[in-house]
């Protein structure tokens, strides 16, 4: 089959979107011809490349606050290109490129992954969802398919935009199984405490460092993501005095964001919302245990066994006692999907559309 993605950005940009959108189309690309149609907003990357049999084009976008990704150069090259792809695959509900490729579908077939999350990341983000959700729901009406990453995320759906639940499917994020085999856990002399996230107030990796005053000070908290929250984070941990406690981690090869995950002692993700997290995964396949907040699809991960839920808003008191007691805690083996046995699950929903 000739499949198109489309998404907001793709490798080497590193994010749950572009890993989700990277992992599928190259397993794919094994049986399929497959292209992926991008935007660049810095301007550096290549226009034209081949990545892994995956042909990959960037355009141009204007992405203020690193969001939206308007890019009249993805539009009409979609409006040409469309009717030669069998199957074009829209990714992100938050973010135009998606909106372009309902847009511009003419005689190819639809199948939408939204990755949504609950309203926007800022407040003026939140007040423009309200007018957007009159052209969004325009992606979710053309689509033949509608593939959510979580039962969360499928139930929000369903209550947000009153789509039916027969074009609905839960096909969650996977995790490459490879990466982590033959790797070890590297011994040091002091506890880390590790979190991945977009940087982002929504993230709540604020609330990590601001438990770190009540922690041990061998207890060392590693901060793998880039964002507009940056300079907060950076100015807080300054103001609570524990800059030398704190790593702030960004644009990480594959294989050293794998070894984090390997050499944490404790993986946390507070955020208010997620609609999947990747990352959470990718630290149960590294066997290091999880505090998450019990809020949208991340309570589907609490077990209190792996992962440990702590309510929403975060408790500092509670917060500290909760990593105290689970802090370097052996794991047992977990279920967890890998992108093999999803690759085989949405070939099927495109054999199934055309």
């Amino acid at each position: 089959m000739k499949i198109l993605q489309v998404c907001p950005k793709y490798y080497p940009n590193i994010g749950g979107v572009e890993e989700h959108v990277r992992n599928i189309s190259e397993r794919l690309a094994k049986k399929n011809d497959i292209s992926v149609f991008t935007t660049d907003p810095s301007g550096t990357l290549r226009k034209e490349e081949i990545i892994n049999r995956v042909k990959v084009r960037r355009f141009k976008s204007w992405t203020p606050n690193e969001a939206y990704y308007f890019s009249i150069e993805l539009k009409n090259a979609l409006m040409k290109n469309s009717h030669n792809y069998d199957v074009v695959h829209a990714h992100s509900y938050h973010a135009f490129p998606a909106l372009y490729a309902a847009q511009a579908k003419n005689g190819n077939k639809l199948v939408f992954t939204p990755h949504y999350i609950e309203g926007g990341q800022t407040f003026f983000r939140n007040l423009l969802h309200i007018p957007y959700k009159f052209y969004g729901i325009k992606i979710f009406n053309k689509s033949e398919k509608i593939i959510c990453v979580s039962d969360y995320e499928k139930n929000l759906l369903i209550n947000r935009f009153k789509i039916c639940d027969t074009s609905l499917v839960t096909i969650p994020n996977g995790v490459n199984s490879e990466e982590f085999d033959n790797l070890e856990k590297r011994r040091r002399d002091y506890r880390t405490i590790l979190s991945v996230a977009r940087l982002e107030k929504y993230k709540g990796v604020q609330n990590l460092i601001k438990v770190m005053p009540k922690l041990d000070n061998d207890i060392v908290l590693e901060i793998v993501g880039k964002g507009p929250y940056k300079a907060n984070l950076i100015n807080l941990a300054k103001k609570l005095d524990v800059t030398s406690r704190v790593k702030i981690y960004q644009d990480l090869q594959r294989n050293e964001l794998i070894q984090k995950y390997m050499d944490a002692d404790l993986f946390a993700l507070l955020s208010k919302h997620e609609c999947y997290g990747i990352c959470v995964a990718e630290a149960l396949a590294s066997r290091t245990p999880c505090i998450l907040t019990n809020t949208s699809s991340l309570q589907e991960w609490v077990d209190d066994k792996n992962c440990f839920g702590i309510n929403y808003p975060i408790d500092l008191d509670e917060l500290g006692k909760l990593i105290n007691n689970v802090i370097g805690r052996e794991i047992s083996k977990v279920k967890l999907y890998y992108w093999d046995d999803i690759i085989r699950e949405l070939t099927n929903i495109y054999k199934e559309v055309f």
